[in-house]
């Protein structure tokens, strides 16, 4: 029985996946199968799959499906131990699973592993560091109120590793609701009752590009928010007494994103109104600013007047706090 079972979920993926493909053959762990799911793809991508040896296990759907049941179909279909996910155009460093597995190794109580990644923007042909570009240090043990404030959110997918027991521990896997918010569902559950450890150094390549989904589903990406938050506080009932700060926090993140999602669709009336209603949310006050000015010098504007502004907000929280 294989180690590790690597997902890899596939929807008219030929033009990168045989360089994805290849990074799960060059790894240094060499116990693991491919759980391979084609979701109806009308492409080469079938072939692709199949020109590689018996350790890539082929499925293919009759139709298309959310890639959260995708992703739950091909789970079912795997033995392993450990449960990698791997995204049709990502990428993954040679010594990932090694160092990964390790970690699980260690400590039975790991349900998940994750690592830093590079953000690599297809279109532009930068890269960063996913923790660097976010100014990560996150921590490890019991980290289910670091995750649960969306402000700064460590895990990148393709570098996600779960116990196989730790998803059998739930009462679903991945949330076929979900577009957009589907793995961050996911990780809170898992982090509620496991101990989660990462590699501090990239392990994986995570192409963002105009298909990615959260270039196609920002319009959603607040309301899922929203409704992934609501879930998880019925799940857990208790976190509205012990998460109360993070709860609101929570709330003035997602009105941002709200916001920037119908200044981005040209409703910028909309936008002001709901920066406005967060404006002591230091972020939305920011924006809130901004909309007063035409398109082509709000970055100048901001670059120029935030640290004034900061200044001038802070010393208006204090006075508040004081009447």
């Amino acid at each position: 029985m294989p180690k590790v079972s690597v997902i890899i979920n596939c929807y008219n993926g030929e033009r990168y996946l045989k360089e994805a493909i290849d990074s799960v053959y060059s790894q240094t762990y060499k116990d693991w199968e491919i759980i391979f799911w084609d979701d109806a793809s009308t492409d080469n991508s079938e072939q692709i799959a199949k020109s590689f040896d018996e350790r890539l296990r082929y499925f293919k759907g009759k139709k298309a499906l959310s890639l959260g049941q995708a992703r739950n179909w091909a789970i079912e279909k795997a033995k392993g131990d450990f449960i990698a996910i791997l995204d049709q155009d990502d990428i993954w460093m040679p010594e990932k699973l090694e160092l990964q597995v390790s970690l699980f190794e260690k400590n039975t109580s790991v349900g998940l592993v994750f690592s830093d990644a590079i953000d690599f923007y297809q279109d532009t042909g930068k890269s960063i560091s996913h923790f660097t570009n976010l100014g990560l240090n996150p921590p490890r043990g019991k980290i289910f109120k670091y995750l649960f404030t969306m402000d700064k959110y460590p895990i990148s997918m393709p570098t996600a590793v779960f116990r196989r027991s730790a998803l059998d521990s739930l009462s679903e896997w991945f949330d076929i609701r979900y577009k957009y918010a589907e793995e961050y569902d996911l990780f809170l559950r898992i982090a509620y009752n496991w101990e989660c450890d990462y590699i501090n150094k990239p392990l994986a390549i995570h192409r963002i590009h105009n298909a990615s989904s959260t270039k196609i589903f920002h319009k959603e990406i607040s309301i899922e928010l929203s409704s992934v938050m609501e879930k998880i506080i019925n799940y857990y009932p208790e976190i509205k007494v012990t998460l109360k700060k993070e709860i609101e926090k929570n709330k003035n993140i997602i009105a941002l994103q709200y916001g920037k999602s119908l200044w981005q669709s040209g409703q910028k009336k909309e936008a002001r109104q709901i920066f406005k209603k967060h404006i002591f949310y230091k972020k939305c006050f920011f924006f809130f600013l901004s909309t007063f000015f035409p398109k082509r010098f709000e970055t100048h504007v901001l670059n120029l007047y935030i640290p004034i502004i900061r200044d001038n907000f802070m010393k208006l929280k204090e006075k508040l706090k004081v009447l």
